[in-house]
């Protein structure tokens, strides 16, 4: 930035020089007649034109370093954020906002910062000019030393303006973005339940009124850009009238005419420049806010730095009555599978929430401690690309093994081209909805986690691999705690014990055949589930 404001006053300054110089040709040189200092000032109006050329691409290059720089260590924050923020950022924040994130706003930072340069020149340059007109006259100084704020003040309310309808059509902008990430995320299954056209309708709703609020800011945005242009003209019509008036009185050489229309011609650029960094400074605090609105979010997990139980310990949650005994495999069945999910979320310290483990509550724990120990996995897991060994996070062939045949995935590895070595695509976008499901399941137990909290492990596949799963699962799992959520029939007969909720609270805790006697809505729930899927297999 100090480097970008050196090189923006001495090329503002070596554009000052020119209008001095022909002042002096014009002088010294044209008008006595006199060839040989003429050729010298037109000799040294070169050498200056050449040395500002140079200043002027430096000064450019700074400026465009500062830019990509800026735009740069904004964008890794953002990621870097994004990454801490983890299983909250989707909850907190759309898709669409996090991309408008980071290809709008972070743009708008960065472009205001290049205005440094130019503007920390454009004032140097304005002190200078005013310096150098008053040497000639004092009447001009004092036109050119009022008339540019003037200049500038009437563009303030403009400013202002942008501001706030820049500000409404960045939220519209989000949520259109947002409409439009989630109809292609969710394309195939949106054709299949015939609801494209529905989206489609919405995200031309949006983008209508989007559509208006652009033509507010471009109409605010014209009006500045037309004063950027045409004042700083009209500004230099009036006072190259009145130099004009002045030499025709004597009262200064025609020489100074020459230099005055230079220097007043000169000071449009640092004019149209400061309207433009008001413009730019305008998005960029725009923009800004939004970015430090996200920075500012804080994950909804545990931040303690206390140490967690020494040995396998009871979890229990309060809000829902749910308590897990250490090595117990159960399962949570909710009357609304969200309502499950919740209690898995406080469980794993990824909610705020009263849960304790060992008596120690989760919110003291340390963060690291409590990620390493406890596991929550669910089926909206990211699978990052790379080979499949890599994509469960395997240290060798007989681990990732084992608990490939755990999660009854093994006729999946078999039928890849390259076994355990196959390149898995970013979101497993190579892999079926089953298949995502079951190596998401590895990942979790190749983890080797003291507290697996599962959610719906077994929601994606058939029943046949359902049973291997669960079977698979207890195996692996035997003698730690591993709490699933589920509403399979399958899955339940196989757990310790099971505990139903209604409205996010245990109201019922027992094997499956003892609720499935005893407990009339848990009947209901778990028939329901079992005619879905008799329902599908038909």
């Amino acid at each position: 930035m100090l480097a970008g404001a050196f090189l923006g006053t001495t090329w503002m300054i070596g554009l000052i020089v020119p209008p001095w110089l022909l002042s002096k040709a014009v002088d010294e040189g044209l008008i006595p007649g006199d060839l040989g200092r003429l050729v010298e000032w037109v000799a040294a109006l070169i050498g200056v034109g050449v040395l500002t050329a140079y200043l002027s691409i430096m000064r450019h290059r700074t400026m465009t370093r500062i830019r990509m720089d800026g735009a740069f260590r904004t964008v890794t924050a953002v990621n870097r954020h994004a990454t801490v923020l983890g299983a909250t950022l989707s909850r907190r924040v759309t898709s669409g906002e996090v991309v408008t994130i980071g290809i709008g706003d972070v743009g708008a930072v960065a472009m205001a910062l290049t205005m440094a340069g130019p503007g920390f020149g454009g004032l140097v340059a304005y002190a200078v000019v005013v310096v150098l007109v008053f040497a000639i006259s004092p009447l001009l100084a004092i036109i050119v030393l009022a008339g540019v704020p003037v200049l500038a003040g009437v563009v303030g309310p403009l400013l202002k303006r942008l501001n706030h309808t820049g500000t409404a059509y960045r939220q519209r902008q989000g949520v259109a973005t947002a409409r439009i990430v989630d109809i292609v995320g969710g394309l195939r299954v949106l054709s299949g339940l015939g609801g494209k056209d529905v989206f489609a309708r919405r995200y031309r709703a949006d983008s209508a009124a989007l559509r208006v609020e652009g033509y507010r800011v471009g109409a605010v945005s014209s009006w500045i850009a037309a004063c950027g242009v045409g004042l700083p003209a009209l500004f230099l019509a009036v006072v190259t009238w009145i130099a004009a008036r002045m030499a025709a009185q004597g009262t200064i050489r025609p020489g100074d005419l020459v230099a005055v229309y230079g220097y007043v011609g000169l000071l449009v650029i640092p004019v149209f420049q400061f309207i433009e960094a008001g413009e730019s400074l305008s998005r960029a605090l725009v923009a800004a806010s939004r970015i430090v609105r996200f920075l500012n979010l804080a994950p909804d997990r545990s931040t303690g730095t206390g140490a967690a139980p020494p040995r396998p310990s009871e979890l229990h949650e309060p809000r829902s009555g749910v308590r897990i005994a250490a090595g117990e495999f159960v399962a949570l069945v909710g009357a609304r599978p969200a309502e499950a999910e919740a209690v898995i979320e406080r469980l794993g310290g990824f909610a705020p929430s009263d849960a304790t483990w060992g008596g120690v509550r989760l919110d003291a724990i340390d963060a690291d401690e409590l990620r390493r120990r406890i596991v929550v996995a669910d089926n909206d897991a990211y699978l990052f690309a790379g080979a499949f060994r890599e994509v469960v996070g395997g240290a060798d062939d007989a681990s990732v093994l084992a608990a490939v045949d755990a999660a009854a995935v093994r006729d999946v590895v078999e039928a890849l081209p390259d076994g355990l070595n196959t390149r898995i695509r970013g979101r497993a976008a190579n892999l079926s909805g089953g298949q995502r499901q079951r190596v998401r399941l590895v990942r979790a137990l190749l983890a080797d986690p003291e507290i697996l909290l599962a959610a719906e492990p077994t929601s994606a596949v058939d029943a046949h691999t359902e049973a291997a799963m669960v079977d698979g699962l207890r195996r692996a799992r035997s003698g730690r705690t591993t709490v699933v959520t589920t509403t399979s029939p399958l899955v339940l007969d196989r757990a310790d014990r099971v505990m139903f909720l209604v409205d996010g609270v245990v109201v019922a805790t027992g094997t499956h055949a003892e609720l499935l006697t005893g407990e009339s809505g848990y009947r209901a729930v778990v028939a329901r589930t079992a005619g879905e899927a008799a329902e599908v297999r038909r």
